[in-house]
């Protein structure tokens, strides 16, 4: 069944017919990606590629090496050595939600305190009016809006639509069925949706009004004591890429300042190396199970008891497992095959891989759909929890819990979805739609990107509900007006009243109605 799908999928480009023009001219952009996973990197390359192709010139900041042989790609590394990710451990009990916000809290102030005193980043800020546009990393980023004063910029928005973001662009997401960022709620009973609309005030009033925004503004207002508050650069925003598409995501409104761009870094698998493709073919039918816990959480963080489970059941599988694991590993099965690095879209494109064991990341579940693989998800932070009800709800696969971890559920749960065909026919069905566009992903964010520099930061996408406070947003002010009017006219209606009862039947009537 597989490998019948993946032939109907290969025959699917998603490129659509449309093609871009050339562009006027050779524009200057600049890329902000000071902190970020290197699956924030993954979802800006593909646009950064696309852009130099077309003979823009990219400046990039980053704490990664991209080492890009584009000529027109140059990277600016601040070498600052906050948030350090050999050193992050997500099973640790500190990644709590509330950890990682309070984590975050300590490390974007030290950030805001320290990259505007690195001679390459003072040096861009400098020179940022020369280029035509700034594109900036949404999420976790805001100490980096003093570029933006005066310019014309975009953000792309890693983990799809942000409730936070949208709001402040004027699209207020309703809590009845939009889940908050990062908050797993069930918006089917009216509890689900009371817990969502509590979270989807508490979190953003916590981050953007009470602790972490105010704690970075501190730390600005050192470097930048004229500029306007970082909140209020945010309003200047022109457009948002968000990695996000109906077809695998919640389908919700968007403003025309709000782009569908989600999966630009899928692509059509390319032949694997020998002895991977020797490896994956040689697993005859019983095919292969392919295991990856994601680019953060690597495979010596990963508890002793699980590992040890996985490899009880995998030694008593039929299948051959493919393992991302970043260290050695003695006295494993010989059905097991690790590597501290796998080609991920190549292993899930080809046809006898059965199943993936994500850890449910936004990046690995587009890629997923988009190959057409059934998976077993293992959230862990992050949107991944959400990711996994997802994937549930959608009938792609199962999520199963850590603390609820056995060798028989491991066992059991991987025998469904490879016995079971309706996970793999909802995979592909999904996968239809995701690349049945009119352009690619990366066309329609290389056409908005100059877009928004043709028309020097396009302020006719801008809703007109950005530059309306909360109360004339919600109509708190009508709301209000309207109770007043209420008000007065019924103690004008009981004026009457007590008029026309005097008048009938006399003072000496009310009085006695009265005691």
């Amino acid at each position: 069944m597989k490998w019948l799908s993946a032939l109907f999928l290969l025959m699917l480009t998603g490129t659509g017919g449309a093609e871009l023009l050339p562009p006027a001219r050779s524009y200057k952009i600049l890329m902000l990606l000071p902190i970020g996973s290197k699956s924030h990197r993954n979802v800006f390359m593909p646009l950064v590629e696309a852009l130099a192709e077309r003979g823009h010139k990219v400046d990039m900041l980053t704490s990664y090496d991209i080492q890009h042989p584009n000529p027109n790609i140059t990277e600016i590394r601040h070498g600052l050595p906050h948030f350090p990710r050999a050193s992050i451990n997500m099973f640790n009990d500190a990644n709590t939600a509330f950890g990682i916000v309070l984590t975050f809290k300590d490390q974007l102030t030290k950030m805001a305190r320290d990259i505007y005193r690195v001679p390459q980043v003072k040096e861009l800020y400098r020179k940022r009016k020369e280029y035509d546009l700034i594109v900036l990393n949404q999420h976790y980023n805001e100490f980096m809006y003093p570029f933006v004063h005066e310019m014309p910029f975009i953000t792309i928005t890693t983990p799809g639509m942000d409730p936070r973001q949208s709001a402040a662009l004027g699209n207020v997401p309703s809590p009845a069925y939009v889940p908050t960022l990062f908050y797993e709620a069930n918006c089917e009973h009216v509890l689900g949706r009371l817990a969502n609309a509590i979270a989807g005030i508490v979190k953003p009033f916590y981050w953007r009004n009470w602790e972490v925004i105010p704690a970075v503004q501190k730390e600005i207002n050192i470097h930048f004591p004229d500029l306007p508050p970082l909140l209020d650069l945010e309003r200047n925003l022109s457009l948002v890429l968000l990695n996000s598409h109906f077809s695998t995501d919640l389908t919700v409104p968007l403003l025309p300042s709000q782009v569908e761009v989600g999966g630009m870094h899928c692509r059509p698998a390319k032949p694997l190396p020998e002895d991977l493709r020797s490896w994956i073919e040689g697993a005859g039918s019983a095919g292969v199970i392919y295991f990856s816990l994601g680019s953060i959480t690597r495979g010596n963080t990963l508890p002793t008891k699980y590992r040890n489970m996985f490899i009880e059941a995998f030694s008593k599988l039929n299948q051959r497992i493919l393992w991302k694991f970043e260290t050695d590993l003695e006295g494993i099965p010989e059905n097991i095959m690790i590597s501290p690095w796998l080609p991920q879209q190549d292993i899930l494109g080809h046809p006898n891989v059965r199943v993936f064991i994500s850890h449910g990341g936004r990046l690995s579940l587009q890629e997923t759909l988009y190959h057409g693989t059934p998976m077993v998800t293992l959230p862990l932070f992050g949107d991944q929890p959400t990711n996994g009800a997802r994937v549930v709800a959608n009938g792609w696969g199962l999520s199963l819990k850590y603390e609820d971890l056995s060798v028989d559920l491991i066992i059991s749960s991987l025998e469904e979805v490879m016995k079971n065909t309706k996970y793999v026919e909802n995979v592909v069905k999904t996968s239809r739609l995701y690349r049945d566009q009119v352009t690619s992903p990366v066309e329609q964010a290389v056409f908005w990107t100059e877009y928004v520099i043709r028309h020097r930061g396009a302020p006719k996408l801008r809703s007109p509900a950005v530059s309306l406070s909360w109360v004339q947003l919600l109509l708190l002010d009508v709301l209000a007006l309207f109770l007043l009017v209420i008000i007065l006219s019924l103690l004008i209606l009981w004026w009457i009243f007590k008029k026309v009862l005097s008048a009938a039947f006399g003072e000496k009537y009310l009085k006695k109605k009265s005691e």
